[in-house]
């Protein structure tokens, strides 16, 4: 497929918004947007995220919770920040614990292990710490990620992964939901297996030190653009491993020790 020119001085956000939903409706990959608008920022790409959210929204989606990215020392080190980034999670990209998903209906799939929260009170920045991000979390479980880049062969930079909504496709929420006190999730297990075979093993410190640390960075990152995270939001802070493809036939489970596991097949 093509990709998006008419090169302005201002960037044309809706259009490049459509750009992207385009091909993640149509499920066809294209290529990454600073090709042709090498000067986008960041809060222009956040701002294309948003359209995309808005144009959902409009089509009668619903926000399910929100998602954290680059929250590897080596990823962000990789790409350049200092901060993670962040995403958005829609209901409709929810699977259910042991369900299945089409591979017909993604582009090139990878999985990642992910521990996720759901608060049980607002969370707002500037200045959350980790401490009164975890104070917050009401309740924990194992999660899937289920990541599938609009771009062509998963290549990128930060403001075009930023605005294509940080590859965000599928997820799946482990049936068992916990609470935290008594969890170490510093130094909390996390197994990803494909097809029964372990493909990687980590702990939550994989994740920022700590995954309230990533939960304390989405409530500083949504400050900067004037929002509070609410009370009952589902958030997944991020890969506790390097993601993995995936393909029709595979099935993937990730336990997460003391918490409990999470799968998903692929048809």
């Amino acid at each position: 497929m093509a990709s998006p020119t008419d090169s302005v001085v201002r960037p044309d956000i809706e259009r490049l918004a459509a750009f992207l939903h385009d091909a993640e409706t149509g499920v066809y990959e294209v290529d990454k947007i600073t090709d042709d608008q090498p000067d986008l920022s960041l809060e222009q790409a956040y701002a294309i995220q948003n359209a995309i959210l808005a144009r959902k929204l409009g089509a009668g989606g619903r926000l399910a919770g929100r998602k954290m990215g680059l929250t590897s020392p080596a990823k962000m080190q990789q790409m350049g920040v200092e901060v993670p980034i962040h995403g958005f999670l829609m209901a409709e990209g929810c699977v259910a614990d042991g369900g299945a998903t089409p591979v017909a209906d993604l582009i090139h799939p990878k999985v990642e292990a992910e521990i996720a929260m759901i608060t049980a009170r607002n969370l707002k920045g500037p200045g959350c710490t980790a401490a009164e991000a975890m104070a917050a979390v009401g309740h924990v479980s194992a999660s899937i990620e289920v990541i599938d880049s609009r771009y062509r062969n998963f290549r990128f930079d930060l403001v075009s992964v930023i605005a294509d909504n940080t590859s965000a496709a599928r997820y799946v929420i482990g049936a068992d939901a916990v609470s935290p006190d008594g969890l170490d999730l510093r130094t909390t297990g996390v197994v990803l297996e494909k097809n029964g075979e372990v493909l990687a093993t980590g702990a939550g410190a994989a994740v920022l030190g700590h995954p309230a640390a990533s939960l304390a960075a989405l409530a500083n990152l949504l400050a900067d653009q004037g929002q509070v995270l609410p009370a009952g939001t589902l958030v997944m802070t991020g890969a506790v491993t390097e993601a993995y493809a995936v393909a029709a036939g595979d099935h993937v489970r990730v336990t997460v020790q003391g918490v409990g596991s999470a799968s998903i097949r692929f048809i």
